[in-house]
C-alpha cells in the first residue's frame, strides 16, 4: 500500500533530490472562467493555477499552504460570447477588452511560472472535472505560449475519475455533490478562478490521501 504520509510537510530539497533519481509529479490545480463552451469561437476570460502538492510514487506531500498561485484575466479573442456564461462568472467582458492581459503574454508567463515551481519534477494539471479546464488551457498554451504546454499533451489528473475509483462510484455519480464531508474543502465555491483553484487543491489532497472504500486500493 502506498505511504501517503498525510501529515508530512513539503520539502523542496527532498523533491529536487528525488526527481534526480526517478520521476516526480508536481501537481497544479487549475480553474478557468470563460464566455462560452469551447476555445476559439469563444474566449477564456480568466484562469488560475495553484501548486497542489507532489508525489514520488510512494509518498504524496501536500503544501503547507496554498500561496504558490498564478492568476490572470485575459483579453477576449473573439466577438462571440454567451450571456449565461458571463452571468455565472461575473466578469466584465468590456473591461477585459481594454484591461485584460494579452493571451500570448499570459500563457507564456504561466508556462514559465509552472516550470519554475516544478523544478525538475514533471508538472501535472489537476481539475474537477478535467475535461473542461484541460481543453481550454491546453488549447491556449499551444496556441499562445512561446514555450507550448508545460503539461505536454497528456500529463493531467481528473479528480472526478479518482473519486469514482476510490469511492466505487459510477462516473455519473462522482460529481462534487457526491463528495463526503471529509473530502470537501471548507472554502466556498465562488466562480472566481483563484478561489476555486485553491478550493479544488484542498479537495485534491483530501482525495489523494483518502484510502477509499476498498481500504487503500485505487
Amino acid at each position: 500500500m502506498l505511504d501517503r504520509n498525510v501529515n508530512a510537510e513539503p520539502s523542496e530539497t527532498r523533491l529536487a533530490a528525488l526527481s534526480q533519481e526517478s520521476p516526480v509529479d508536481a501537481y497544479f490545480s487549475a480553474d478557468v472562467e470563460t464566455d462560452g463552451p469551447i476555445p476559439g469561437p469563444y474566449s477564456m476570460l480568466s484562469f488560475a493555477l495553484v501548486f497542489a502538492g507532489s508525489f514520488d510514487g510512494r509518498r504524496f506531500t501536500r503544501p503547507k499552504n496554498y500561496e504558490k498561485t498564478f492568476y490572470r484575466e485575459l483579453k477576449p479573442i473573439s466577438d462571440q460570447f454567451q450571456i449565461e456564461a458571463l452571468q455565472v462568472n461575473g466578469l466584465n467582458r468590456d473591461r477585459l477588452i481594454v484591461e485584460g492581459v494579452a493571451p500570448s503574454q499570459a500563457m507564456t508567463e504561466a508556462s514559465r511560472w509552472i516550470r519554475g515551481v516544478s523544478g525538475r519534477a514533471k508538472p501535472v494539471l489537476v481539475a474537477y472535472p478535467l475535461s473542461f479546464d484541460w481543453t481550454w488551457l491546453y488549447w491556449y498554451f499551444v496556441r499562445f505560449s512561446e514555450d507550448g504546454s508545460p503539461f505536454g499533451y497528456s500529463r493531467c489528473f481528473d479528480l472526478k475519475t479518482a473519486l469514482s475509483i476510490k469511492g466505487a462510484l459510477p462516473i455519473a455519480a462522482s460529481g462534487r455533490s457526491q463528495l463526503r464531508d471529509s473530502l470537501r474543502s471548507k472554502r466556498a465555491h465562488t466562480h472566481h478562478a483563484l478561489d476555486d483553484a485553491i478550493e479544488q487543491a484542498e479537495i485534491f489532497a483530501n482525495v489523494f490521501e483518502w484510502e477509499g472504500v476498498g481500504g487503500g486500493t485505487y
